[in-house]
């Protein structure tokens, strides 16, 4: 692979593993079935690489790595949990509160 194909790569990997903060997104892989696909489950623990630091560093959504985990620790829990409405919502919701007071209980 030359150094192109593997920027390429590089950025391909990061913009899907950002992708799983998405709850939304997260409801179009369930109901898609993907979830339950084995190739995309090794896909899925593949990218636990991202978990290193020097890695990690390059995140802008550290949610992911959450989701990633719970993917990968139960993903037949995941994929069905994933599928329901009111757990979609219940995730942005989370997800929307945490950033609304991220910065105020934050220590300096």
């Amino acid at each position: 692979m030359n150094d192109d194909e593997e920027k390429t790569r590089f950025i391909v990997e990061l913009e899907f593993l950002q992708c799983l903060a998405n709850p939304a997104y997260l409801n179009y892989l369930a109901q898609e079935g993907y979830l339950e696909k084995p190739t995309f489950r090794n896909y899925l623990k593949y990218l636990t690489y991202w978990k290193k630091p020097e890695y990690s560093r390059f995140i802008q959504y550290p949610h992911a790595l959450y989701f990633l985990d719970k993917l990968n620790e139960a993903p037949d829990e995941m994929a069905a949990y994933l599928k329901r409405p009111e757990a979609i919502t219940l995730l942005h919701q989370q997800q929307y509160f945490h950033w609304l007071n991220y910065r105020k209980t934050r220590p300096d």
